[in-house]
């Protein structure tokens, strides 16, 4: 060890062992979650509490022995509680979601929501690790673009806990924005994706006008189908191409929601520039992304444990993950030179917030 090396705590052999195990475990973990949500039993159970395992294999023709298997291993990592334990007659016993779970997996209302992301590390991450392990050598990409309307709708309900975050939580604290959105301003979402935000904030202030803008075919026909079925199309709409094209009049509000990191880095500054120029004076840019470690000695700090495993996950993708040096350098860059809010929420999620100069 030389003067510079890193300093870390003592370890011992075994401890690593713990360790490996540990991350082994949550493998396994993500594809229990994943199976009881794709075989129905998650739902079932939010619905009806104390079902035993042969009830649920009933209900929902699945094979017994594996559905007690699944419910003796969810109860065991405490995904599941009791709800009628053993008593002196040896009766099966009945499961329920442990607390919260019912919400956190099966209400996409909840700013808490995941279901969408365990089922994006089970169906999209675990194929995309495969394939990262030959693109190590190769450095092939395979974009977010052009991956078929299931892959566009699995993203978009990854995010789903954030946009409702940002639909109901960020945008009315901002000050001024409720009334102006409320009295028929405009917000425009950069990378609307499959248009649930644009759908949350419709139906947040029904007075506002709301726009997105993408550039992947399969999500914004996803987009353009939701926003009928809401009934909001006389003011939601949804564009392919440049933000100068969708809102040449200008707008109140701009936001992005785990967009940013998925432009390519020489496209940001211009992109950026597209939406501070749409900005009318005074008018806010939210953004809600995540932060890379700007040093190595960050990378071990916990606030960047979420963004680091997004950026490995998303390698294949394209996606590199902005620093705060890159992200306020951005905003500078496009002329947004009023104070920044930043803050942290959840797992590793940046919230930055400004106003354009009036």
């Amino acid at each position: 060890m030389t003067d510079h090396a890193e300093h870390v705590p003592e370890i011992s052999a075994d401890q690593q062992v713990g360790r490996i195990f540990g991350w082994r475990r949550g493998f396994d973990v993500t594809w229990l979650l994943a199976i009881g949500l794709r075989s129905g039993i998650v739902h079932t159970l939010a619905a009806h509490p104390g079902l035993t395992a042969a009830e649920l294999a009933d209900r929902l023709a699945l094979h017994p022995p594996y559905t007690a298997a699944w419910c003796r291993t969810a109860h065991g990592f405490a995904v599941l509680d009791l709800d009628r334990p053993d008593g002196p007659s040896g009766g099966a016993p009945g499961y329920r979601l442990a607390p919260h779970l019912d919400t956190i997996l099966t209400d996409p209302s909840d700013p808490r929501y995941l279901a969408g992301y365990v089922l994006l590390g089970a169906e999209v991450a675990t194929r995309d690790f495969e394939a990262t392990t030959d693109a190590m050598r190769t450095g092939a990409v395979l974009p977010f673009q052009g991956r078929g309307d299931g892959f566009a709708r699995l993203v978009a309900e990854a995010t789903r806990g954030l946009q409702t975050m940002t639909a109901h939580g960020i945008l009315p604290k901002l000050p001024g924005v409720a009334e102006v959105l409320d009295a028929g301003g405009t917000v425009l979402e950069v990378g609307c994706g499959t248009g649930n935000l644009l759908i949350a904030m419709a139906g947040r202030f029904p007075g506002a006008r709301l726009v997105g803008v993408d550039i992947d075919s399969d999500s914004l026909a996803a987009a353009a189908e939701k926003v009928a079925a809401a009934g909001y199309a006389d003011r939601v709409s949804v564009h392919a191409g440049r933000v100068a094209d969708a809102v040449p009049d200008g707008v109140d509000v701009v936001v992005l929601v785990e967009v940013l990191h998925e432009i390519a880095p020489a496209l940001r500054p211009g992109v950026m520039a597209e939406a501070a120029a749409a900005l009318r004076p005074g008018g806010w840019l939210v953004i809600v992304d995540e932060t890379y470690p700007s040093t190595p000695e960050q990378a071990r700090e916990p606030e960047y444990r979420f963004p680091l495993m997004t950026g490995f996950e998303e390698l294949l993708w394209g996606n590199v993950l902005p620093t705060r040096e890159e992200q306020e350098e951005l905003l500078r860059g496009a002329g947004l030179t009023g104070p920044v809010d930043r803050r942290l929420v959840g797992e590793g999620f940046t919230v930055l917030t400004t106003a354009k100069p009036a």
